[in-house]
C-alpha cells in the first residue's frame, strides 16, 4: 500500500524528493510551500516557488500559509488524514501540533551529517569548514531544531575543488533516494529511529553578507574553502582598481597554488594570488552586472598583472 503524504518543500532543493515520492506511487495528498514572493532581475514579478511549481505541474494541492499559529491552519493539516508528512528545505519551524498531526509523524532530509551542521547552511558551512565528508539524513522531527532521531544516513565526500553549488545538486538526488527508501522502510514498519549523539553539535548559521568578503591573509586552504563554499551563491568576493575605478568582483572557482607573497598580491599573470600562506589561483570570475567568465576570458578584458592588488 502507498502512504498518504503532506510533502512540506520550497526551494529547487527539494523538488527531487517530492517527484521521487509521487514516482514511487506514494499519494501526496497536498504540498505545503512557501507562499509567492516577488523575484525577476528586478524584484517586480511574483514568482512561484520551485516546489509550488513542480506541485503544480503534477496536479498537487498547493497550500501557501504565512505560518502555522491560527488554530484553523494546524486543524486543516490534521483534517487531511495523512500517514505521515515529509519536510525538505520547508523554511518555517513547526509546532508540535503539526509535528503530530500526522499519523506516523513528520520526516525530514537534511543535507548534513547530523549532529553537524543542523541549521539553516549545512551544505555552505560544510565547506567552508574544510569538510572532507557530507551527506543526508533523514530524521523525525520533534520541537528542537534538526535534533530528533535519525532513520537513514547517505555520506558523500566533499572533493577538493566542489562547489557549494555542486554539492547542492549531488545531495539533492542522494536525498530524494534516501527519503523514498525511508518511506518504503516506514511503511513496512521497519524504520528504525537512532537518537543523535549529544558530542559533536554544531550549527549551520544562515550566510551573512558582511562573511562574503574574501580576506587573503588566511591561509590559501581557508581562501580556498570560503570561496568554494560559497559558490554560486551569495558568492565570495573582492575589490580590485579596474581602469581607474573600484570594482567588485565574485570568484566562483579556486584552486590551490603554489607560491608565497604578501597577501592579496597577484603572483603572476594568471590571477595566482597571495594569500597568508600559500596561494590560490582564481580560475572563474564575474564581475558586477557582467557573466561568469573563465579566468583566461575574464583577464582579456580586464587585466591584472604580476604584482596588482586585489583585496
Amino acid at each position: 500500500m502507498a502512504l498518504r503524504i503532506i510533502f512540506m518543500g520550497t526551494p529547487e532543493f527539494s523538488v527531487a524528493t517530492l517527484k521521487a515520492l509521487a514516482e514511487a506511487g506514494h499519494e501526496i495528498v497536498v504540498v505545503y510551500t512557501q507562499p509567492p514572493r516577488p523575484g525577476g532581475r528586478r524584484g517586480l514579478d511574483v514568482q512561484k516557488s520551485p516546489v509550488h511549481q513542480a506541485a503544480e505541474g503534477l496536479g498537487i494541492k498547493v497550500l501557501t500559509p504565512l505560518n502555522f499559529k491560527e488554530q484553523d491552519e494546524r486543524d486543516r493539516f490534521a483534517a487531511f488524514g495523512a500517514d505521515v508528512a515529509v519536510v525538505v528545505a520547508y523554511g518555517l519551524l513547526l509546532p508540535v501540533a503539526v509535528l503530530e498531526g500526522a499519523r506516523l509523524g513528520c520526516y525530514n532530509g537534511h543535507a548534513s551529517l547530523l549532529p553537524r551542521w543542523r541549521g539553516a547552511a549545512p551544505i555552505q558551512r560544510a565547506i567552508m569548514a574544510g569538510d572532507q565528508k557530507s551527506g543526508m539524513m533523514v530524521m523525525q522531527m520533534e520541537k528542537g531544531l534538526d535534533t530528533g532521531p535519525v532513520a537513514l544516513t547517505r555520506e558523500v565526500e566533499i572533493g577538493e575543488n566542489i562547489t557549494a553549488g555542486e554539492l547542492h545538486d549531488q545531495l539533492m538526488q542522494v536525498g530524494a533516494e534516501a527519503m523514498v527508501e525511508a518511506m518504503a522502510r516506514l511503511e513496512a514498519g521497519n524504520l528504525p529511529l537512532v537518537p543523535q549523539a549529544d558530542e559533536g553539535v554544531l550549527y549551520a548559521a544562515k550566510i551573512d553578507k558582511g562573511e562574503t568578503r574574501i580576506d587573503f591573509s588566511r591561509s590559501a586552504r581557508e581562501v580556498h574553502d570560503h570561496i568554494r563554499g560559497l559558490s554560486p551563491f551569495p558568492g565570495a568576493w573582492f575589490e580590485v582598481e579596474i581602469h581607474g575605478r573600484t570594482e567588485r568582483v565574485k570568484v566562483l572557482s579556486s584552486e590551490r597554488a603554489d607560491g608565497q607573497g604578501e597577501p592579496g598580491v597577484l603572483l603572476d599573470d594568471a590571477l595566482t594570488v597571495a594569500c597568508g600562506e600559500g596561494a590560490v589561483r582564481l580560475t572563474r570570475l564575474q564581475k558586477a552586472g557582467g557573466k561568469p567568465l573563465a579566468s583566461v576570458d575574464f583577464l582579456r578584458g580586464t587585466p591584472l598583472p604580476a604584482g596588482s592588488r586585489i583585496a
